[in-house]
């Protein structure tokens, strides 16, 4: 019998951020699109605003009261600034999902079941906890949605925007670390997602692995020359998929956005461009085919 995958998914991504008005007309105007949902936690102690692209959630959060959740924002951003906070992954049995990672050497923690509402629209999840000293302080976090998942509507197109000027998707996460074969160990064959490639690149001086589920490739990169490695394993960028860099770039620019020039990628037959500041703390790039 086979054993029913315990990841499925990248659900989301969360950003920690100061003042959540603020970035929200940040990433609006990155993504070319308005947010999906709103909603305050009063007893959490945060204030959210959520954008479903077409294979993960990007999730802003701000700290607003001294409830738990809130306390943890503010820790973040005290000790880290703003960036790249939590990582959740989907899974369709978060009970299952809690013993097969215990089995792993996790010792996960299945949280009572949650809930948020939005206008007339409401999100219920069962979390599992995974301690941060079991996964390199890399805060995870193992979700499963209850009920029918487009209760949070693709983040529709700001007024004005065509398609091929918005973003669609994220095409990849990147996790820097000082150890490679760790995460490797923790992403590959506790959480159980599929390594698709694990290469050393001299001429960049890095080794990376790529780890891929549901559409979404999560880069663990180590630098080779140990004193450029980081002391601890922190989630660091965004790529962003876009069906033309070009025009996405032309339009960002067209807003006042500080956005590079299009150049050739890393990988064949892409070209990127850099969004610079103000990104919320997270550098951001766009990635997409060459131009015909």
């Amino acid at each position: 019998m086979t054993e029913t995958p315990l990841v499925t998914a990248v659900e989301r991504l969360v950003i920690a951020v100061r003042d959540l008005a603020d970035a929200e007309r940040i990433y609006t105007r990155i993504l070319g699109r308005s947010p999906s949902w709103r909603h305050e936690d009063p007893g959490g102690g945060t204030a959210h605003v959520l954008y479903r692209l077409d294979n993960i959630g990007l999730e802003l959060v701000t700290p607003t009261g001294d409830g738990p959740w809130g306390l943890v924002v503010s820790r973040h951003l005290e000790k880290q600034g703003e960036g790249i906070q939590v990582l959740f992954l989907a899974t369709s049995d978060a009970a299952a999902a809690t013993e097969q990672l215990k089995g792993r050497g996790l010792p996960a923690v299945a949280l009572p079941e949650g809930g948020a509402k939005s206008g007339s629209r409401i999100r219920r999840w069962r979390s599992v906890i995974l301690p941060p000293h079991v996964t390199r302080h890399l805060p995870i976090i193992v979700n499963e949605t209850i009920g029918a998942p487009d209760v949070v509507p693709l983040a529709p197109l700001r007024e004005g925007v065509a398609a091929e000027d918005a973003i669609s998707a994220l095409d990849h996460v990147v996790v820097m670390t000082p150890d490679a074969e760790a995460c490797k160990k923790l992403f590959g064959e506790q959480l159980g997602i599929r390594l698709a490639l694990d290469q050393s690149k001299p001429e960049w001086g890095v080794r990376q692995l790529f780890f891929r589920v549901g559409g979404v490739t999560i880069e663990v990169v180590e630098p080779l020359d140990k004193e450029k490695a980081p002391k601890v394993d922190a989630f660091w960028g965004l790529a962003f998929r876009a069906a033309s860099v070009g025009a996405v770039r032309d339009r960002l620019a067209r807003e006042g956005a500080d956005v590079s020039e299009v150049r050739v990628g890393r990988k064949k037959g892409t070209e990127v461009a850099t969004i610079r500041k103000p990104t919320c703390g997270v550098p951001v790039l766009l990635v997409g085919p060459v131009a015909s």
